[in-house]
């Protein structure tokens, strides 16, 4: 059996083209780990799980679900050259095991009273919480306005973030515990944001069209 010598020649000058892997997208996880942890604070906030007796029964899923999943897509985002991803999830990550590690430390005394090294009073409590949720409100507040270049649905969820931490932040000062319910409800709204664009990165990667994600506020 002969063998055409310039059908050899081809195939040696012209290579088969190696099929390049998939690219990976870390908002994938990062997103369907963040819900757990926004649905469990909207009902912490709503009620469901009592605002006073039960802090704790929030620490793992906070800790672990959101935050150590979203340092992990972190890393990934970082990893695949997309800093704007990357500090998106950074900052949630950064909250979420902050948050965690704040209600540990409150719910067993780890933080005291420096001057008499006894527990903290309560006026000392809320002072703590009211200094945490101002330095997010106002990180996320930055965040919203770095990223006006993303799409409107991408906003839309950071503004309910900041309306979140905003109404936190009042119910702690101002001791107004009917502001909580509300909370809940906008923690409820910028879940169901982050999901629908879930939904999209999701069906994206499996081949689907894209969805509706509205045009940027900002364009140049």
């Amino acid at each position: 059996m002969s063998v055409d010598s310039e059908t050899v020649g081809a195939q040696v000058d012209n290579p088969p083209t190696a099929t390049a892997p998939p690219t990976a997208n870390p908002a994938l996880m990062g997103l369907i780990c963040f819900l757990p942890s926004g649905i469990t604070l909207g009902l912490w906030f709503v009620g469901y799980l009592h605002t006073a007796a039960l802090p704790g029964g929030m620490i793992p899923i906070l800790t672990f679900s959101a935050g150590l999943f979203l340092f992990l897509a972190t890393a990934a985002s970082l990893r695949a050259g997309d800093s704007v991803t990357a500090a998106i999830f950074g900052v949630f990550s950064a909250f979420w095991i902050s948050f965690g590690v704040l209600l540990m430390a409150l719910n067993n005394g780890w933080i005291v009273d420096a001057g008499t090294g006894g527990p903290l009073s309560t006026d000392q409590i809320g002072s703590i919480q009211s200094t945490y949720l101002l330095s997010f409100t106002l990180a996320f507040i930055l965040l919203t306005l770095a990223t006006l270049r993303l799409p409107l649905m991408f906003t839309v969820g950071f503004v309910l973030v900041d309306v979140t931490f905003v109404l936190a932040y009042l119910a702690v000062t101002a001791g107004n515990a009917a502001l909580f319910p509300i909370a809940g409800i906008t923690t409820f709204g910028f879940c169901l944001v982050f999901a629908y664009i879930m939904f999209d990165a999701f069906g994206q990667t499996l081949g689907g069209r894209p969805m509706a994600m509205g045009g940027p506020l900002v364009k140049s």
